[in-house]
Formats: C-alpha cells, structure tokens, sequence
C-alpha cells in the first residue's frame, strides 16, 4: 500500500555532489524515522544516514561531515544532499521508512527500489 521511491542518482566525478530524495506515498498516517542504506558491489548493504520524526540524525562515519539528511514531513519525503563525493561513494542507494498507515496498522518497514550513484575518479 505505501511505496517509496528514490530520486537524484546519477554520475559525478569526485569531488561533485549530489542530491537525492525519496517520496512516500500511499495511505499513511505517520512515518517515524526515515534513512539512507547503499550497497556497494560485493558489499553488505549499511546504514548511510537516519533522521527522526523530529530531526535528530545519524551518521555513518565515512560520510560524517560530507553527507546531510533532512525531511519533510508535510511532503512524506527524506533527501540526502552528498557533497565531496569520493570513488568510494559508489553504490546504489536505498530509501527506508517506518510507517504507519493507519491507525489499525503497525509501524512497517518500507524500502525504495534504490538509486544508482556512480562517483568517478
């Protein structure tokens, strides 16, 4: 019933930015905390970036100080803007959500279909 689905990915050379954004939509009451996961080839996919219902965020070490979660509440959206974008960057990016559709419903887990983003060197 709710989908996610991401937006912005593409190919930068190093040192680019970029920014994502990954809409809910659906029946939903409320969504608590929205992130970013990605997943590199032959990697295990990882926590990138988490934002609260109320803003408080969480980082990932490797892009602390280069990567900004934020959200929109009134538009059920999260972006991620990803500045001094490195090689190692690479990977396809995954929206997540916890949502609630109604007030019968549980709090789900909902994933996005993922982004492609290709940081060149």
């Amino acid at each position: 019933q709710v989908q996610l689905v991401e937006s912005g990915g593409g190919l930068v050379q190093a040192g680019g930015s970029l920014r994502l954004s990954c809409a809910a939509s659906g029946t939903i009451l409320s969504i608590n905390v929205m992130g970013w996961y990605r997943q590199a080839p032959g990697k295990q996919r990882e926590l990138v970036a988490a934002i609260t219902s109320v803003g408080s965020t969480n980082y990932a070490d490797s892009v602390k100080g280069r990567f900004t979660i934020s959200r929109d509440n009134a538009k059920n959206t999260v972006y991620l803007q990803m500045n001094s974008l490195e090689p190692e960057d690479t990977a396809v990016y995954y929206c997540n959500a916890a949502v609630r559709g109604s007030w019968r419903d549980r709090y789900l887990e909902v994933w996005g279909q993922g982004t492609l983003v290709t940081v060149s060197s």
